[in-house]
């Protein structure tokens, strides 16, 4: 069986959320969360060792909460992503709070991860479906050892990933004719408005997107030499933050869309009509409880995951 492994983003802070850890917040009937559902979907889909990217200091919370009875079924790795974390010769700037983004997160795994892995966020829901696909294509077509990066990724529909209670933010897709990814923007404040889409650039002037686009929800099949990358590109990105800006990230979408752009990378878009749900505001507990309930009801899921 070729080895494949989750790689799970649990290290945000959550501000939205209005205080606590959201990533740990129960969903299920027996105080599953989030996390919990999507292990057992890529469980299920073939995947076979599973990386926590956290804090240091939500450790013992996450091996208390998740981490000891996942290791009853799967092997489970931490690493730690943390603001301090940067290549010799750099410093974090004075005020700078915010994490470095998702590239950062996910070159925390270099030393750990040797396989073709699937990147996921913590606190998101993605549907059986993107694991069985992205799963089957890493194993089946992927090309590990190509020059140009072989990446598949969860191609979304924006109707199904929006929230009832605020803007949320996107990678939004142009696609080519044969299936892959021509561009990927992340897209911000994106909304529905009296029956209208609205949505901004990095700097709030209005862009149009349609609800049946494609959109990235950080769920990207990577190859193993794509850690490389990361690690070189890093320092590039530092140099290059403009001077007082203390939130700028080193953001998946945005790297692996320059690496498309200049034709060293090619992303096939599973596309996925699975709903996405997850909590990106306190409000949206509720919702989440309650579509948890309604797949258990219809049979996707048992009332209790790990009876």
């Amino acid at each position: 069986m070729k080895e494949t492994a989750l790689v799970i983003m649990a290290a945000g802070i959550g501000s939205r959320f209005g205080g606590g850890i959201k990533q740990l917040e129960p969903m299920g009937p027996g105080g599953e969360i989030i996390m919990d559902y999507s292990i057992h979907d890529a469980l299920e889909a073939g995947f076979n060792k599973i990386v926590f990217i956290i804090r240091k200091d939500l450790e013992k919370d996450f091996r208390e909460i998740i981490g000891r009875r996942i290791e009853k079924i799967a092997p489970v790795e931490y690493v730690f992503q943390e603001i301090e974390k940067l290549p010799e010769g750099y410093s974090v700037p004075e005020g700078r709070k915010k994490p470095w983004g998702t590239g950062h997160a996910v070159l925390m795994v270099k030393d750990l991860v040797k396989e073709p892995f699937l990147v996921i966020n913590a606190d998101d829901y993605y549907g059986k479906e993107g694991f069985r696909k992205l799963h089957d294509y890493m194993v089946g077509e992927m090309d590990t050892e190509s020059g140009v990066y072989d990446i598949c990724m969860g191609g979304f529909i924006l109707a199904n990933t929006l929230s009832e209670h605020g803007a949320v933010t996107r990678g939004v897709c142009q696609m080519n004719e044969d299936g892959t990814l021509k561009n990927v923007e992340e897209t911000y404040d994106i909304q529905l408005k009296d029956g209208r889409v609205h949505a901004a650039d990095v700097d709030g002037n209005p862009v149009t997107v349609s609800l049946d686009q494609h959109v990235s929800m950080n769920m990207w099949g990577l190859p193993p030499r794509f850690l490389e990358e990361l690690e070189k590109g890093f320092p590039d990105f530092l140099d290059n933050i403009r001077e007082g800006d203390l939130k700028a990230e080193y953001l998946l979408p945005s790297i692996i869309g320059r690496l498309v752009k200049s034709g060293r990378a090619r992303v096939r878009v599973l596309e996925t009509k699975d709903k996405w749900f997850g909590v990106t505001y306190k409000e949206d507990k509720e919702a989440v409880v309650a579509a948890f309930r309604k797949l258990i009801a219809d049979g996707v899921y048992k009332e209790y995951l790990y009876d």
